[in-house]
């Protein structure tokens, strides 16, 4: 049930609640406003208040973009300084713009709302727009909320409470290495946390690996999702019934215009808070199909099988490079084919060497690629001999023999665009959804790299795309010929004919 008041009627009210829960704090903020309550910022309330009463110390608040969950948190770090004066309360941000804002709107409620206008302290010095501290029992270095940005420094403080809002944004998650910098920054927040404190994620995701996801995400390393053991509640802008969550607002038509004006990708992610990329990739891997059986081969019939799948070709491409951590990664795709013309990814290495080896990078390398062909049964390969990959065929010819792998070899040099040869490659097995890979490669970079991907766009890696498009394009086309078979000729003046003549030329 929606509640308003007039404001006039706030004026010669009197409040000597001393103990408000936080529901009634917000009501009581949206009438001194002038505005109603709606039940979507009830509901996030509750649940605040249910996990703080119940010393749940890990929370995410997760809501559809527009929703109010950050102007709710805000609310909410009053009505815990309200409770609790004493509290010390960080907010944490992509920037320290948006931070800063979270805290000067908490610093307006205190000043305003008809409960907390007492707790203001005396002297100016302590109520600034990063940062203020509220009258308190005990005198502290820190004061009772601060404002920092996710980048800055924040060794030494101390904080009873760290908020995290928005932390996840396109200009902290759009690429591998903004990632893992995101999380190894928020990972430190534990050094700043009091024992037994609490921390609050509130956000959208952007990104398919975003830190919000409520499974593992296998191809970052991770056995467990980044906020394992989080109470949450997630709240997007339609329910299960397809009912707008905040009809009040936005009605069926609203969100119609918004999902066509914004795209399915950024709707998804801002509005039905579902784990993809904002910005649209090129290649769709929710075409792939997944398989997980191993490669058995049969010596007495001389045959490969995946399962009960009978492969008849196999193509192999190693895209060489040096020093991956600086630049393109060296990458070698293995792909089978059957009768039917279904292609399976069955193997992709992102090759590394050991620094401390005697033995030099490139050597290291065809040592690898050589256990690879070993394994995998493979009759010849192909490498990429652009650039440092042209003396590589010999040194991987020595290491072949070495390893009694009989693999022939052969030298491709490629000058056609990258973004061509991906694209041609992947189209169309995507399309027919004959490209099937093994679960192992979900934890490889691969997938995050078919994510990602976008044509003419230099942001990110593609080198598993270029290698196992460079596999595909050797592999032979075994789709089933079915010319001829129909029962409609329709062309058949095209057919030869031979006409028995009884004159002489």
């Amino acid at each position: 049930m929606n509640e308003i008041v007039k404001p006039t009627s706030l004026q010669s009210t009197k409040f000597d609640i001393s103990e408000a829960d936080f529901p009634l704090f917000v009501v009581l903020w949206n009438q001194r406003m002038g505005l109603r309550t709606p039940q979507i910022h009830l509901k996030m309330a509750r649940w605040l208040e249910w996990n703080w009463t119940r010393k749940n110390t890990r929370l995410l608040l997760m809501a559809f973009r527009s929703a109010g969950k950050s102007t709710i948190t805000g609310l909410f770090s009053a009505w815990l300084l309200y409770r609790k004066a004493d509290l010390r309360i960080l907010v944490l941000a992509a920037d320290f713009t948006l931070a800063k804002k979270m805290v000067r709107n908490v610093r307006r409620i205190i000043e305003r709302h008809p409960l907390t206008t007492k707790m203001k302290p005396e002297n100016a010095d302590q109520w600034a727009s990063d940062r203020f501290t509220v009258k308190r029992t005990f005198e502290a270095r820190d004061p009772s909320m601060m404002a920092k940005g996710i980048t800055a420094n924040i060794t030494g403080s101390r904080a009873d409470i760290v908020i995290c809002d928005d932390v996840e944004v396109p200009n902290t998650c759009d690429s591998a290495e903004k990632r893992r910098e995101l999380r190894e920054r928020l990972g430190e927040m534990e050094y700043v946390l009091v024992p037994g404190g609490t921390k609050i994620y509130v956000g959208t995701p952007h990104n398919y690996h975003t830190i919000y996801a409520d499974e593992p995400r296998t191809q970052l390393g991770e056995e467990k999702e980044f906020l394992n053991g989080f109470e949450r509640l997630k709240i997007p802008i339609l329910d299960e019934k397809g009912q707008s969550a905040w009809i009040e607002r936005y009605s069926e038509a609203d969100i119609a215009g918004m999902k066509r004006a914004a795209g399915p990708n950024k709707f998804a992610s801002q509005m039905m808070l579902q784990p993809v990329n904002i910005a649209e990739g090129r290649l769709n891997p929710d075409l792939l199909r997944h398989y997980d059986e191993p490669l058995d081969y049969c010596k007495e019939l001389q045959t490969l099988f995946l399962g009960q799948t009978k492969m008849v070709s196999v193509s192999a491409f190693w895209d060489p490079a040096f020093g991956a951590a600086k630049g393109d990664h060296s990458v070698m795709a293995v792909i089978f084919s059957d009768a039917e013309g279904n292609f399976y990814l069955h193997h992709i290495e992102y090759i590394r060497t050991d620094a401390g080896n005697e033995q030099d990078e490139a050597t290291q390398q065809c040592r690898i690629v050589s256990q690879i062909a070993k394994n995998h049964y493979l009759p010849a390969m192909t490498v990429e001999t652009n650039g440092i990959g042209r003396f590589l065929p010999g040194i991987l010819r020595n290491e072949l023999a070495r390893a009694k792998a009989p693999c022939g070899v052969q030298e491709t040099s490629q000058s056609r665009a990258k973004d061509l040869r991906i694209l041609e490659a992947f189209d169309a097995v995507l399309a027919a959804r004959r490209l099937h890979i093994h679960k192992s490669i979900l934890r490889t970079p691969f997938m995050t790299e078919m994510r990602e991907w976008r044509p003419e766009s230099n942001k990110g890696h593609d080198d598993g795309l270029d290698a196992v498009a460079g596999a595909l394009s050797q592999a032979p086309d075994r789709l089933p010929r079915l010319y001829g078979r129909g029962g409609h000729n329709w062309m058949k003046s095209a057919r030869t004919h031979k006409a028995d003549t009884d004159f002489r030329v």
